[in-house]
């Protein structure tokens, strides 16, 4: 339960089904870390934890808050970190629900007797009727879909997960909550990274300020343009923030055996094709001969034509059917079903693809 609205009412619906509702939240932060952690439009904060509290006193289940600071301090904002230092544009959401949220917490409820780990998530999970296997398919609110961030999990995550309020809308989750006498039912959606706030940048500069190594800004040629701060400070596809005259000027490339941002016109950050790794199938077994997709590299973004190849190694090869912004290193590469635009196939990390 993380305080909001959709969390609440999963529990509510849970209840109505006849399940022994147990809630949960998880303090990831710390307090007064001085990056604006307490922030009441952002999730895991203390009056989020103390929201939760109240809905579960009104529905009459037990609740308790669980400390996974350590590990989400460990496993996201320290990788977040140091992916960004390298010239990566990490998803902390991803590493989230695959190793805290439906990872360790997951583990710790089954091993204490749950049947199911729910939470809020607009996403839905079946299960195939001939072969069994789990399938994730899209929250019915397509403005809402939160199935881009648990590409990573794997059957036996699923088989433990039930995501009540996926088959429903924001209006109508507002609406069932209110008409359930929830006081959090007009609640704000919590903004940002929980642990960032507005701006990733300042957040950098607060945590890793002595490890951000200055160096040039050039264009593909190599001809240097100005300076730049830390390959932290930027991603691919950046345009705002360069300060370079002549523009407009986009970053088509990170360096970081160089410290280079390099920069070029619109046209030079075009891509047909991109490679990633650390492959995750959820609807398919195998993936052994290129197949049609509809893929997407950021979570807001429609799912466009695109073929995967496989190269091995849990690595694909992605071709979209027209050219296409790159995608920025370490960023998510998720994709649908070319028949069966809901389904959620499986996903991957965009490589540091310097052949592009």
């Amino acid at each position: 339960m993380s305080g909001g609205v959709d969390s609440a009412l999963a529990a509510v619906l849970l209840i109505e089904q006849g399940y022994e509702v147990v809630g949960i939240s998880l303090k990831l932060l710390p307090r007064g870390g001085g990056n604006g952690s307490e922030r009441a439009d952002r999730c895991c904060s203390a009056k989020d934890a103390e929201d939760a509290r109240l809905v579960a006193a009104h529905l009459g289940i037990p609740y308790y808050v669980l400390n996974y600071e350590s590990q989400f301090q460990r496993d996201v904002v320290g990788e977040f970190t140091s992916a960004y230092l390298m010239g990566l544009t990490p998803n902390p959401c991803v590493r989230c629900n695959e190793l805290v949220k439906f990872g360790s917490l997951l583990g710790q409820a089954v091993g204490l007797g749950a049947a199911r780990l729910a939470t809020g998530h607009y996403a839905r999970v079946e299960q195939e009727a001939a072969g069994g296997r789990y399938l994730l398919r899209r929250g019915i609110d397509y403005e809402r879909d939160q199935s881009y961030f648990l590409y990573s999990l794997t059957q036996e995550q699923l088989a433990r997960i039930c995501f009540p309020v996926g088959h429903m809308t924001k209006a109508q989750v507002r609406e069932r909550a209110a008409a359930y006498g929830l006081k959090i039912a007009a609640k704000a959606d919590s903004q940002d990274l929980c642990f960032v706030g507005h701006d990733y940048r300042t957040y950098l500069r607060e945590q890793c300020g002595d490890r951000l190594r200055s160096g040039p800004i050039t264009d593909s040629a190599g001809r240097i343009l100005g300076r730049h701060d830390g390959l932290a400070l930027y991603t691919v596809g950046q345009r705002n923030g360069l300060g370079l005259a002549g523009g407009p000027f986009y970053v088509i490339r990170l360096d970081p055996n160089t410290d280079a941002v390099v920069v070029g016109r619109r046209e030079e950050l075009l891509r047909r094709e991109f490679t990633a790794e650390r492959l995750n199938l959820v609807a398919w077994d195998c993936l052994t001969d290129e197949r049609p997709v509809l893929m997407k590299v950021r979570s807001r973004q429609d799912a466009l034509p695109a073929t995967v190849i496989p190269l091995g190694n849990a690595r694909i090869r992605v071709r979209w059917q027209e050219p296409q912004p790159a995608p920025a290193p370490g960023q998510a590469a998720v994709f649908y079903d070319a028949s069966e635009p809901d389904l959620l196939v499986g996903g991957a990390t965009v490589a540091a693809d310097r052949e592009a």
